[in-house]
């Protein structure tokens, strides 16, 4: 006999909040996690749309927060876009939060190259390539990567 619990929207609620009381998470991802914990779709489905309706969840709010960690890690827009998507964020939802956090993503690509290859701009061809293969790695795009590794140094 399957266990009651995994039927029970009010069970799924609570471990639903237990997600969310750790950190934000979209609704696609809470509701996955959820079936990952054994609860049956239908009882999945109330239970977070019963927690979207009394703003506990909120896609919103998690692609904010998602972006300003993405930012103090270091990663760029096209990375955090990729990441968002991959989590079931709607499109418009993630360009809303780029837009949104207004970040000079120019200044972030020097940031993050000068923290790993140090002030001077790289010496040869093959060292420029590395770097910029760096900064693409991290999700900058081509504009950005470009600038930080001409970048004059201080």
């Amino acid at each position: 006999m399957k266990d009651d619990k995994f039927s029970d929207p009010i069970a799924a609620r609570k471990k639903a909040m237990d997600y969310l009381a750790r950190r934000e998470h979209g609704r696609e991802e809470l509701i996955n996690k959820l079936r990952r914990a054994g609860f049956e779709h239908d009882t999945v489905n109330e239970a977070v749309a019963r927690l979207v309706a009394d703003r506990l969840q909120c896609d919103a709010r998690f692609v904010e927060a998602f972006i300003a960690a993405r930012i103090n890690q270091g990663k760029g827009p096209l990375r955090i876009c990729a990441d968002l998507r991959e989590r079931g964020i709607a499109d418009a939802a993630i360009f809303e939060g780029l837009e949104a956090a207004a970040h000079d993503w120019h200044a972030a690509a020097l940031e993050v190259r000068r923290k790993k290859f140090g002030a001077r701009r790289p010496a040869d061809f093959k060292d420029k390539a590395r770097q910029m293969r760096f900064l693409q790695s991290r999700g900058f795009d081509t504009d950005q990567i470009q600038a930080a590794v001409s970048a004059p140094t201080e």
